[in-house]
Parts: C-alpha cells; sequence; structure tokens
C-alpha cells in the first residue's frame, strides 16, 4: 500500500485551510532539524497539541498554530502547553502580524512550503517522570496512527 502524504496528515475538520499549511512547513523545518512529529497529540491533561516534537536527545517541543488574529485571540489554553514540553513555539503564516504572539513563547513564521524560527523558545526543562509520560506518548499515538496506515480497519475498533 502506498504511503500518500495527505493519509500522514491527521485532520479532524477543526483544522482551517491555512492551519494545515502552516503546520506542513512547521513540519518540514523540524524534520530538517532532526525532530520526528506528531500533530493533534492528545496530552495528559485532556488538550491536544497541534505538533509535538521529539529530537533525538529526548528534547520536546510543542508548537501552536495560529490561522489568524481571530484564532489567537480566542485562545487562552496554549499556557497549559508549557506543562508538556522543553519548549513551546507558536507557529503562524506571513498574515499574522507577529508583534501580537507572546514575548515568552517561540516564534515561527511557515507556509505550505517551509518555515523559519524568527525567535526561539526559552528552555523549561521537564522533570523526568513528565518526559517518561510524553515519550510513552508520543510512541502510542506514532504506532496507532502508523497501524491504521497500513490496516484501515483497525481504526474501527477503537482507542486502546
Amino acid at each position: 500500500m502506498p504511503l500518500h502524504s495527505e493519509a500522514l496528515i491527521l485532520k479532524d475538520g477543526r483544522q482551517s485551510d491555512t492551519a494545515l499549511l502552516i503546520a506542513r512547513g512547521t513540519r518540514r523545518l523540524l524534520r530538517a532539524r532532526k525532530f520526528a512529529t506528531l500533530t493533534e497529540m492528545p496530552l495528559a491533561s485532556g488538550r491536544r497539541a497541534d505538533i509535538v516534537a521529539l529530537a533525538p536527545d529526548s528534547t520536546i517541543l510543542i508548537v501552536e498554530i495560529k490561522s489568524s488574529i481571530a484564532d489567537f485571540r480566542a485562545d487562552a489554553k496554549w499556557p497549559e502547553y508549557r506543562a508538556h514540553c522543553d519548549r513551546l513555539y507558536f507557529a503562524i503564516s506571513g498574515e499574522t502580524p507577529p508583534e501580537i504572539m507572546p514575548e515568552d513563547a517561540g516564534l515561527i513564521i511557515a507556509d505550505g512550503f517551509g518555515a523559519e524560527i524568527l525567535r526561539e523558545a526559552p528552555v523549561h526543562r521537564l522533570a523526568a517522570a513528565t518526559r517518561r509520560s510524553m515519550l510513552l506518548r508520543f510512541a502510542h499515538a506514532a504506532a496507532l496512527r502508523l497501524h491504521g496506515l497500513a490496516d484501515p480497519e483497525s481504526l474501527g475498533f477503537g482507542s486502546i
């Protein structure tokens, strides 16, 4: 079964076309920096992170995508993501003014082809137990998605 790029993007109908393009470009940037990424990953808090990125040294990034000024202003939950990562970034398009984004998070500007980091995120290292929990969540989510690509009927068996 050939892997088609659309099959590798988790869409649940909540993401705008702009958000999907920002995610694509951001994930390309992170991949070039040797991070593996998952989109829409469930966190222990019950929230879902737009992008979780895992480095070979186990550094964990969360990238919150904001597709517009209105999207940013309507969301007050992003500070909660800091408890689940070593660095927190926002990713925006060129249409969103960077000056409205919080200074205490990193900033990425992206389109459907690539991205660049405008501001590095401050480091706040995770506790060992939290890192272990995030690594297990990441591995579990990635394995389930890979299984779903190889055996789409398995998706109907429900969550584990």
